[in-house]
């Protein structure tokens, strides 16, 4: 069994590592399923006054601000407004995953996970990782939250999609991995109106949880 985090990693070395291929189908059923829902979404007037008031201080430092402050201002608020949080699941920051895939043992901390539990993280079904850079001198930010859901993927067994996001400064990349193939959607730029579709995709993403993963 040989162990490694889920830094270091790039898209190709996972692909022929474990066996995997990224889908380019704009097609790709899990993926245009979760953007098809997003489209249905409803905003109220409350959600969308509080999502410009948190993109007004991005649009003007968010470019220079580093991870803390990105995460702080900006990322975990969006989440908390879709209001994730209840007696069933979670939104955790920061939290170790770990598990075998194949004949690798991976691990790391998530920046972010959805997860059953109320205070710590059981079974999760999301994971976040959030970068400054667009590459990172231990890995890419595509590739290591791919990792963490190939772990997640190996626990449940295989049988439902897995979701994910990386957000690279002020850009929102979703994934989806089912089976040996995963989906990475288009870029949503928080900066401008894209903030009301990454917002909507968050709110499917709440909705595929409690209907068809719990």
């Amino acid at each position: 069994m040989q162990t490694a985090t889920f830094k270091g990693w790039i898209l190709t070395t996972l692909d022929d590592t474990f066996g995997i291929s990224q889908n380019y189908d704009k097609n790709f059923a899990p993926l245009k399923k979760w953007q098809d829902l997003a489209k249905t979404q409803p905003i109220s007037d409350f959600e969308e006054q509080t999502l410009l008031n948190l993109q007004e201080p991005l649009s003007r430092g968010g470019k220079g601000w580093n991870e803390v402050e990105l995460e702080n201002k900006f990322i975990s608020p969006i989440f908390m407004t879709v209001r994730f949080d209840d007696l069933e699941i979670g939104y955790f920051l920061e939290r170790k995953l770990e598990g075998k895939v194949g004949d690798h043992e991976l691990s790391g901390i998530v920046d972010g996970m959805i997860a059953t539990g109320v205070r710590d993280p059981k079974k999760p079904f999301f994971c976040l990782h959030e970068y400054k850079r667009s590459v990172d001198n231990d890995g890419q930010p595509d590739a290591q939250a791919l990792a963490a859901m190939l772990v997640v993927q190996a626990d449940e067994g295989g049988t439902k999609p897995i979701y994910g996001l990386y957000i690279v400064g002020l850009i929102w990349n979703f994934i989806v991995l089912e089976g040996n193939q995963y989906a990475i959607s288009k870029s949503y730029n928080a900066e401008d109106e894209n903030i009301f579709e990454l917002f909507k995709m968050l709110k499917a993403l709440k909705q595929i949880i409690k209907t068809e993963l719990l």
